[in-house]
């Protein structure tokens, strides 16, 4: 593990959540209440979820501030994160709950999921900062993709989205070069 569980989840959360606005085929994979409330449930939000137009509206927004942080550098970062954390009048706290061990919240228990969202992201990409581990959260590889990936692997050798399946495209797209090679 490069970061701590509630780090980790908070940073491949966001990724997901940015995703849902960069796919290959141009659906929005978070255009609907059921969409939302599958992501909720994915991720393991707790605490308030309206489920309705206005929350996936309101999550949308947050979606499109939280992508930012993919586009900037690690200094730019931490005053984004600032801002963020600080907006949201943000109180870092331990809690246990279900069946997950102490992390942290930093919000009121009845916060906005698009606030929630939005710091709990703020604190992951903290982390990520103060480690001095920004280059983990990267661009797609893949050609013509604008997805987004946080790279959790020990060598920091992930390069493609799962969202949009480039890593295979650049598989198979080897092959067929290697093949197309005469022998």
């Amino acid at each position: 593990m490069v970061f701590a569980r509630d780090t980790e989840m908070n940073l491949l959360a966001a990724a997901e959540l940015v995703n849902t606005s960069r796919r290959r085929d141009g659906h929005d994979a978070l255009s609907t209440v059921a969409d939302l409330d599958a992501y909720f449930t994915r991720w393991g939000y707790t605490g308030r979820h309206d489920r309705d137009d206005a929350e996936v509206a309101q999550v949308r927004a947050a979606r499109d501030r939280i992508a930012r942080l993919w586009d900037v550098q690690r200094d730019e970062a931490a005053e984004l994160v600032n801002a963020m954390l600080h907006e949201a009048d943000a109180v870092p706290r331990l809690v246990r709950h279900d069946a997950v061990d102490w992390h942290l919240h930093a919000t009121v228990p009845d916060a906005a999921l698009a606030s929630v969202i939005v710091v709990e992201t703020a604190m992951g990409v903290a982390d990520v900062v103060r480690s001095d581990e920004y280059a983990r959260m990267s661009l797609c590889a893949g050609e013509g993709c604008r997805a987004v990936l946080v790279d959790l692997s020990r060598n920091r050798s992930r390069r493609f989205c799962d969202v949009n399946s480039c890593g295979n495209r650049a598989h198979v797209a080897a092959y067929r070069a290697r093949r197309a090679i005469p022998g």
